[in-house]
């Protein structure tokens, strides 16, 4: 794994305009970024992202399985007890899921670690399955990159057959987000496109004008019945939300299912440790509540005493705190030897339970700390996209990073 200084192609940022590629600058600073690349092997992708990512979702779905049916778990995890039937019917029917992105921490030297799951309503989808690729083709018909590289990037056609897989020939699918926000309008555009691709009927409504009909159906603007909805819109706000108890009897098929309640939630990180301690993909983790005296000497809660006991040496050296709901760096705090060395000024999630996680320090390229999102595609690793950032916590303005593969 290299970081490579390349040309800009020419007037990219017109193409982009074109394109519906608003944001490829935010806050005066660039989102997108091709002045360097990322070069990996094909053994790299292959073997350290790829299958781990697919066998880390694998172990994922066993987590939600144990997780669905355990009340305590689902206090921890802080799902409304009012829905804990909606969620558990969900998993039972085995309701599809269409996408998810890992976070991954990887240096090209050692085994890549699992820092979070964005299960849910996971962004930089366009720019990853699109704009990347079309960077990647334009560079090598310039012959900036080699005829003999390559992209690990079928997110696209993976989605395209999904949704063919997942909703019956000619399906309506209604798409939604906030019409305000460019990058979540660029995400439900780009799984749109998709869906029409597979020969799906796709309509998108802005989020705040979906309402309830007479028969407490979901409806859109023009008053169609929502049949199937794809929502940009996290499931821990949509179980809290006033219009809550109407989900279930409204009807609605929901992508993703709302079994992902569980799967995008940061407490399922505790859960993985437990049920898969020591895999090398996954990093010591425990509910805040569980450690907060044996992080400072004393003993912690029950049942997770030995596995505390052997994690304590790596979390003492280096860890993390992160509320179960948050975005974008939203109240994380880093923690080494003792010392607080990094914190976001955002703490607008911070009053939700936390979890605390073994510290896996990004790599320094530049100045810049790398994050892997590792796509997964129904179960299966279907391609990747690189943020970055300076500073050693990813925010909402890091840079989106091309990617390729040689040798």
């Amino acid at each position: 794994m290299e970081k490579r200084t390349l040309p800009e192609r020419p007037n990219w940022r017109t193409e982009a305009e074109e394109l519906g590629f608003t944001f490829a600058d935010m806050g005066g600073e660039p989102y997108w970024d091709e002045t360097s690349a990322y070069a990996f092997t094909m053994r790299q992708i292959e073997e350290e992202l790829e299958a781990p990512s697919t066998e880390i979702h694998a172990l994922c779905r066993e987590a939600v399985a144990a997780v669905v049916g355990d009340e305590e778990l689902l206090t921890k995890l802080a799902i409304p007890a009012a829905h804990w039937d909606f969620i558990a019917a969900s998993w039972a029917r085995r309701e599809p899921e269409l996408y998810g992105r890992l976070d991954l921490a990887y240096d090209g030297k050692g085994p890549a670690k699992l820092l979070e799951y964005n299960a849910d309503t996971p962004t930089s989808l366009y720019e990853s399955a699109s704009f990347q690729w079309l960077w990647f083709e334009q560079q090598q018909a310039a012959g900036v990159l080699d005829g003999e590289t390559d992209q690990f990037n079928g997110l696209h056609e993976a989605l395209v057959a999904r949704f063919a897989e997942i909703c019956d020939p000619a399906e309506d699918v209604h798409f939604t987000a906030d019409a305000q926000n460019p990058e979540d309008y660029a995400t439900v555009e780009a799984l749109a496109w998709a869906a029409r691709e597979a020969g799906l009927g796709a309509h998108f409504t802005d989020l705040s004008q979906i309402g309830l009909t007479e028969d407490g159906q979901f409806a859109d603007d023009q008053s169609r019945i929502i049949g199937t909805l794809f929502k940009l819109y996290p499931w821990e706000d949509m179980l809290r939300d006033d219009f809550a108890p109407n989900l279930q009897p409204s009807g609605t098929r929901f992508i993703e299912p709302p079994w992902k309640a569980l799967l995008s939630n940061k407490g399922i990180l505790p859960v993985l440790w437990q049920m898969f301690p020591d895999h090398p993909n996954l990093l010591p983790a425990f509910f805040a509540d569980d450690v907060r005296d044996a992080m400072s000497g004393g003993d912690a809660a029950p049942g997770i005493a030995d596995a505390f006991a052997s994690a304590r040496p790596i979390l003492r050296a280096g860890h993390v705190t992160k509320p179960i709901f948050s975005r974008e760096g939203a109240g994380v705090t880093i923690w080494q030897d003792g010392e607080q060395v990094a914190q976001t000024d955002d703490d607008s999630y911070s009053h939700h339970p936390m979890i605390v996680q073994a510290l896996a320090p990004l790599p320094d390229f530049g100045g810049f700390h790398p994050v892997i999102g590792a796509w997964i595609v129904g179960q299966s690793c279907v391609g990747i996209g690189i943020r970055e950032d300076r500073a050693r916590i990813t925010h909402n303005l890091s840079r989106f990073k091309p990617h390729f593969i040689e040798g």
